[in-house]
């Protein structure tokens, strides 16, 4: 008989490796809706539900869920003729539900340390099978680089912010492969090599937030891994950053020579001519001004769910999303949206004072953090990640080199 913690085990890596794949199924238009694999998620973590059951203590994640519904009938009620009311509410709400349900199977459940790396593989492998693609339908970047905007040439033919979003998560996993394998020298490179190329792949792509977020969720996973293992691994730890730091360095100098110096403008905040741009958001400034000026005129209920895009357009002629989900769900939920994101942003802190043992909290709790504010969550990937952060680890057998976790503050 299977036990809880494999049953769990199996939903987490069925679920990693439908996230990992999502955004490659969507260029090659390889899934049957363009939401299928949030749905594919939710399907698999509600049959672990009823499989595994949950804790109780998850219910302040139910009470998440229940605080989007009003929003739907503000919708249902508003919107006009034109709009595509299921199509709207699907879209716009199957990421929170997606993110809601992910969190009440994982809130709190327990997984071994050798698991949740098998996990972040499942991530990993569809990745790899995307870097390849990418090569392949743009083998020459210099080709199609001739600005510092975002290239949806160099990114597949598809979103660059989603692209550069999966591919900054993988360049994340890689890096931890590199930093905690026990493995020969040999597999080591290999996993320093794919990252190079994944960089590579994600740097062109001109999008900064998924390469800037990768920086972030790296930074924070070293520091806190370097706190917690013996002086014989921090002296590993140590050589082990100018190797990395070697290849990051040279990554950047292949993207800089392949773009013709346009990466470096891009980064810079300069356009194709040198000039440095007024606004660093790209304009996006201006879309989440007026998201918080819809919450002011409707601080309770919100506007409705998909309402946003709908009202701009009436009222400016311009039809465009923020993609920021912070100010997306003040403007669509009002009140209750403060009280959901609360929600989503201290739950998490409060069970990490409670329990330590998730060496990846902080750098899962950023990524998600920071891609729900310049992607949203037009993909599954941030509503997942969230959810993994919220795990206990239990280590089995001592990691080489590493003290037990379970008893070291952070």
């Amino acid at each position: 008989m299977v036990s809880q913690q494999k049953k769990t085990f199996y939903v987490l890596l069925a679920s990693a490796y439908v996230v990992g794949a999502e955004v490659f199924l969507r260029m090659n238009g390889g899934t049957f809706f363009y939401e299928a694999s949030k749905y594919l998620v939710i399907l698999f973590v509600l049959i672990g539900m009823f499989s595994v059951s949950f804790t109780s203590k998850a219910l302040i994640y139910v009470l998440y869920v229940l605080l989007l519904i009003p929003a739907i009938f503000v919708a249902v009620s508003d919107m006009g003729f034109e709009t595509n009311i299921r199509k709207a509410i699907a879209f716009n709400l199957s990421g929170p539900v997606c993110l809601g349900l992910v969190s009440i199977f994982c809130y709190r459940r327990n997984i071994t340390f050798n698991q949740i790396k098998i996990i972040l593989l499942g991530f990993l492998l569809p990745l790899v099978s995307m870097l390849v693609f990418l090569f392949l339908f743009t083998p020459d970047i210099k080709s199609v680089v001739t600005g510092t905007a975002s290239n949806f040439a160099a990114s597949g033919g598809f979103g660059p912010n989603q692209v550069a979003t999966v591919l900054g998560l993988g360049i994340f996993v890689l890096t931890t492969r590199f930093f905690m394998s026990n493995e020969i020298l040999l597999t080591r490179l290999i996993d320093l090599g794919i990252l190079g190329l994944m960089g590579f792949r994600a740097i062109v792509t001109f999008s900064r937030g998924g390469v800037l977020t990768a920086i972030i969720m790296i930074l924070g996973f070293l520091l806190l891994y370097y706190l917690k293992v013996n002086r014989k691994k921090k002296l590993s730890i140590r050589l082990s950053i100018f190797v990395f730091l070697g290849v990051i360095l040279f990554t950047w100098f292949v993207s800089s020579l392949e773009t013709s110096g346009f990466i470096d403008k891009r980064y810079a905040n300069q356009d194709a001519a040198g000039r440095s741009k007024e606004d660093v958001t790209t304009g996006r400034a201006d879309l989440l001004a007026f998201e918080f000026k819809e919450f002011i005129d409707n601080p309770f209920l919100g506007i409705g769910v998909g309402k946003v895009k709908e009202v701009r357009y009436n009222e400016t002629g311009i039809e465009a999303a923020s993609h920021n989900e912070m100010s997306r769900i003040l403007a669509e939920h009002g009140l209750f949206g403060i009280l959901a994101f609360l929600i989503l942003l201290i739950a998490p802190l409060i069970l990490r004072l409670k329990n330590k043992t998730n060496i990846f909290f902080y750098s899962f709790y950023a990524f998600w953090l920071l891609t729900i504010n310049h992607s949203a969550m037009r993909i599954a990937a941030p509503a997942f990640v969230y959810g993994l952060c919220l795990l206990n680890i239990v280590y089995e057998t001592k990691p080489r080199g590493v003290k037990q976790l379970e008893q070291i503050r952070a």
